[in-house]
């Protein structure tokens, strides 16, 4: 699944909350509707490692490993699509 993202370095805190979740809309010609999660991480945006932080904490949101977590779009935005596969999904393909 593909979530989309607004990141938040330089917090006081890691945090994860879904603010919107996707719609069922049969008639939305083909467009895939992400749920839109405010993550926020104490990691600075340096050398990645805010959105490593954000990956881990992806991770163990969706109790899953880290590298079934990808950066989609959005390496140096803090708007970022990732893709998800939780254990559920490897499990049934």
């Amino acid at each position: 699944m593909k979530i989309l993202v607004r990141a938040k370095p330089k917090a006081k805190e890691n945090t994860i909350q879904r603010i919107s979740q996707p719609k069922l809309d049969f008639d939305s010609n083909g467009k895939e509707e992400m749920a839109t999660y405010k993550i926020s991480v104490k990691a600075l945006p340096v050398n990645g490692k805010a959105n490593e932080a954000i990956v881990k904490i992806i991770a163990e949101y969706f109790d899953t490993s880290p590298s079934f977590v990808k950066l989609i779009s959005g390496q140096n935005s803090k708007q970022k699509i990732f893709d998800v596969n939780t254990k559920h999904d490897i499990i049934n393909k």
